[in-house]
């Protein structure tokens, strides 16, 4: 990740998005979507116990050491490194928790588990949906699984494996996917294989959440492919997060904003 990149691309996307709450976007669909997901302030009881969670796993000095299947490397990091540095920050699990909220998902898919600080807040809005959550380090799947039980999250199943190989499988178990966060591989490559593969699975209610879309040159490719692509109606650039909305009544129509 080229920070200085980053940082230009930042500044940019903030003088060029607007953050409007709504307003000045014609579809219906998304004013309401910006409104009840987006810009939606509401904070529910679970936030205070994940936050509090991820507390505590900034002072663990426990080392994992894993293989990274993105970059082909081996890590050595302790649980508090990942935590402070890997994880996405709480307004942005904060976010799915409210998109899977309004959305009502009953199948979400995720790729990248890590320690399921997102993976929880994906999982927390209804108990009866079903989350597979993919993940390719066995030692971080097992931080993960017991993160969920002191949340008492009992509606997640974790693959481990690399995603590459076991992608195709766990589709093959749902018929459908509601809701499906994509935050494993950030090589435009793998991205669009992992999200044309999907493509089989959505339908016009899904939403897919890209994280990172402007990690690197590489990313920003992939992500403008995407939009690109036929069964895309519109998207929403967050910067750090890429949504992508499929409901055929919308007009081919891309939104940045403010997050």
């Amino acid at each position: 990740m080229n920070r200085i990149r980053i940082t230009y691309k930042f500044i940019l996307h903030f003088l060029t998005a607007k953050n409007t709450l709504g307003f000045g976007v014609h579809s219906p669909y998304v004013f309401n979507f910006t409104n009840l997901v987006i810009y939606n302030k509401g904070y529910y009881y679970i936030f205070s116990n994940i936050e509090k969670l991820r507390s505590e796993l900034k002072k663990d000095k426990t080392i994992l050491n894993y293989d990274d299947f993105g970059t082909g490397k081996k890590r050595n990091k302790t649980i508090a490194e990942i935590t402070s540095k890997s994880l996405k920050p709480a307004k942005y699990g904060q976010l799915l928790y409210k998109l899977s909220d309004y959305i009502k998902a009953q199948n979400i898919l995720e790729l990248g588990t890590s320690l399921g600080l997102t993976t929880t807040y994906l999982a927390s809005p209804s108990s009866v949906c079903h989350i597979v959550s993919m993940e390719g380090s066995t030692q971080i799947a097992n931080v993960a699984i017991n993160n969920f039980k002191l949340l008492n999250i009992k509606n997640v199943q974790i693959e481990v494996g690399n995603i590459d190989i076991t992608l195709s499988k766990v589709l093959s178990e749902f018929d459908s996917l509601d809701l499906i966060f994509i935050d494993a591989n950030h090589k435009s490559l793998a991205v669009l294989s992992y999200f044309e593969q999907m493509m089989t699975k959505i339908h016009g209610e899904s939403v897919i959440v890209i994280d990172d879309i402007y990690w690197s040159r590489d990313m920003e490719n992939a992500w403008g492919k995407i939009k690109e692509h036929p069964k895309v109606m519109s998207t929403i650039d967050l910067f750090h997060m890429g949504i992508v909305l499929f409901n055929s009544n919308l007009n081919k129509t891309h939104y940045k904003m403010r997050f």
